[in-house]
């Protein structure tokens, strides 16, 4: 399945609002976790069913209900029934290949974002489509696949320290965002790294195998880029949202985040111009190499050619050729040959040819 866009076929001709989910399957069953809490109270506990889920809702506690498994579409259907959730947002939830993007509704908030992570055992970026659903006393983010980069989220939840426990719904999807723009900052300097470790290579050592790291790190970064610069867009309009779901304090919080992920997106575009010039520099040192070596060959072909004319002229069978009869001939003629070689090589010398 191609990286950069999803297969949509089996969405087309489709009414809007048809839940298809579109995208890889990368779990067997939906699993759906709920962790409920206010200042003195916490709860994380697995429910099996949308049912049970409402039935363990309790009144007076902020709700996070996190969902892994987009595939089971009449799951999803019941999650929008039980919260009413808009069908044009149950469509772009299970639309993995959905371009992030944040919109306000009558009594929720829509937001879409990816997750990206590095797998070490491909040295591959990948992402993962999270889908958060804002409500006044309620969060629902739902997930391709269990695991995510939230664990520390859930820790300060569990500690009664720290203004998560005071704190409501948009709070939470603060801190979530930020965990995700924190991550994104994390994959851009390790690549970036990487890109700064290849500069003294390119001057030093240009060759196939550096060439083919500079085209690898120039698809990571722009399979990367592609995620987190409609992410930045995504985030601004959501610290842009007039809303009552979104309290004054955390609206400062939102447009701090905005900022780092407009850095993220201002570092991207610096080692995307650093790979441009590296890719150019690598050219101009092959074509450098390449010269040299050309330019060796030719001046060892030039000192040779008077050297071949000599040794054609008495390499040939004609009967009275007088040097032959010399005694000293053959000396005489490496001593000429040398000479000549000699004079050749002094003057490429003076002439600042080698």
């Amino acid at each position: 399945m191609a990286r950069f866009l999803k297969n949509r076929s089996a969405a087309q001709g489709k009414s809007p609002g048809s839940l298809v989910f579109i995208g890889k399957q990368k779990t067997d069953a939906v699993s759906i976790r709920l962790i409920q809490y206010h200042e003195q109270f916490f709860e994380d506990i697995r429910v099996s069913s949308v049912k049970e889920l409402r039935e363990r809702r309790r009144e007076g506690t902020v709700g996070w209900i996190d969902i892994n498994g987009l595939h089971d579409t009449e799951l999803i259907a019941q999650v929008g029934e039980a919260f009413d959730i808009h069908p044009l947002t149950l469509e772009d939830i299970v639309n993995t290949g959905q371009r992030p993007k944040a919109e306000e509704f009558e009594h929720y908030i829509s937001i879409m974002i990816k997750m990206m992570r590095l797998e070490h055992k491909d040295g591959r970026i990948h992402s993962e489509q999270l889908s958060i659903i804002q409500g006044s006393d309620f969060l629902i983010t739902f997930q391709e696949k269990p695991g995510d980069v939230f664990e520390p989220v859930r820790e300060r939840l569990r500690s009664v320290k720290g203004r998560h426990r005071k704190s409501g719904t948009d709070y939470l999807a603060y801190t979530l965002l930020d965990t995700i723009v924190d991550n994104y900052m994390i994959l851009i300097e390790r690549l970036g790294e990487q890109i700064e470790a290849m500069e003294p290579q390119i001057i030093d050592s240009p060759g196939p195998e550096l060439l083919n790291t500079i085209n690898e790190n120039r698809r990571e970064l722009h399979f990367l880029r592609t995620s987190v610069r409609p992410g930045r867009d995504a985030l601004r309009e959501l610290s842009r949202l007039q809303t009552d779901l979104i309290g004054s304090s955390v609206s400062f919080f939102l447009r701090d985040l905005n900022d780092l992920a407009t850095q993220a997106v201002e570092a991207m575009d610096t080692y995307r111009e650093m790979l441009k010039d590296q890719l150019e520099s690598h050219g101009a040192s092959s074509a450098n190499r390449l010269n040299e070596t050309m330019k060796f060959l030719t001046v060892f072909s030039v000192v040779f050619i008077p050297l071949s004319l000599l040794a054609g002229i008495y390499g040939t069978n004609f009967t009275h050729m007088p040097e032959l009869q010399f005694r000293y001939a053959y000396p005489i003629f490496w001593g000429v040959l040398i000479v000549v070689a000699g004079c050749m090589v002094w003057i490429f010398k003076r002439k600042k040819w080698l």
